[in-house]
């Protein structure tokens, strides 16, 4: 499995929230901008992050959004399973239909392990992490 944009992306905009948070909501043009990233694309991955519970919106003049917990809270493992699902490396792990030697696949187990290994160390990775200590946001203030 080839992490997509949407788990990048995701991440990076999850890292901005968390830097600049100071001041209050984020907005989504402001991350498009500091990322180079689009502001549509942008916004089909906020409302999936909004829905794993990471992020919390608020609309109108000073509006935008925040950490909805705390950043030491968030691992990139988490990240990754809300944009991608809990993907395999190879397609026949998601997919069991997909071979016909499921049943008595030599290399299959290799796969598997190879999988879970991937998630654990993206587990063990914060977003809190892969910022300077002090230079984040804590969860945010209810709006």
């Amino acid at each position: 499995m080839r992490l997509t944009t949407r788990s990048r992306y995701g991440t990076r905009m999850i890292l901005d929230i968390a830097m600049h948070c100071r001041t209050g909501p984020v907005r989504i043009s402001d991350i498009a901008s500091r990322q180079g990233l689009s502001t549509k694309y942008l916004e089909k991955l906020i409302r999936e992050l909004k829905r794993a519970g990471f992020i919390t919106s608020k609309r109108g003049p000073g509006g935008g959004h925040t950490l909805a917990m705390d950043a030491e809270d968030i691992s990139v493992g988490d990240v990754v399973r809300s944009l991608e699902g809990e993907a395999g490396l190879v397609e026949c792990l998601d997919n069991d239909e997909m071979c016909q030697r499921i049943e008595n696949c030599p290399t299959r187990e290799v796969w598997v392990k190879a999988s879970k290994a991937m998630y654990a160390a993206l587990d063990e990775i914060s977003i809190s992490d892969l910022l300077k200590e002090g230079s984040f946001c804590v969860k945010t203030n209810p709006f």
